[in-house]
């Protein structure tokens, strides 16, 4: 595994980074979760399996939101497209960076979630080790984002 970028180097300002993945596919869910603890990042996953629970998480004022929010587009009861619309549209969950975390792979699905804003679009990856690749690379682009507010795009292939 190589070294991790140096913008990595950045989200050490925030001691535990808070991951939330919505996700309805169980397996991927447990992939993840066993990538981000192989990596040994500081992290706390949590995860949502459909959008409606999402936006019922991200709308709870009384939680502390994510640092980070990894979303599938093919989702039940509300997809990705309509979360990430709705949460940019939102005063409070508007900075929220935003991983899209798709099996798609279409020019046209990348452009949208760039253009509704996703800040990060990752094709599901076939391996494990690739998993493990995107999310190492993923967290330190997003942890970026958090400290310095860009608007950055980046689309990461394993």
């Amino acid at each position: 595994m190589e070294k991790l970028p140096d913008t990595f180097q950045i989200s050490k300002k925030i001691k535990k980074l808070t991951i939330l993945l919505a996700d309805d596919d169980i397996d991927d869910c447990n992939f993840f979760k066993l990538a981000l603890d192989k990596l040994s990042l500081s992290t706390n996953l949590k995860t949502v399996k459909d959008g409606e629970e999402l936006m019922q998480l991200l709308n709870n004022e009384t939680i502390d939101l994510p640092h980070l929010l990894f979303l599938d587009i093919n989702m039940p009861r509300k997809n990705g497209f309509e979360c990430l619309s709705e949460i940019k549209k939102n005063e409070r969950l508007k900075d929220l960076p935003i991983v899209i975390f798709s099996t798609s792979n279409t020019r046209e699905n990348i452009n949208h979630a760039f253009k509704v804003g996703a800040n990060i679009y990752i094709r599901k990856p076939g391996n494990f080790n690739q998993l493990m690749q995107v999310i190492q690379h993923s967290i330190p682009i997003a942890s970026d984002e958090i400290v310095s507010n860009n608007q950055l795009k980046y689309i990461l292939n394993a």
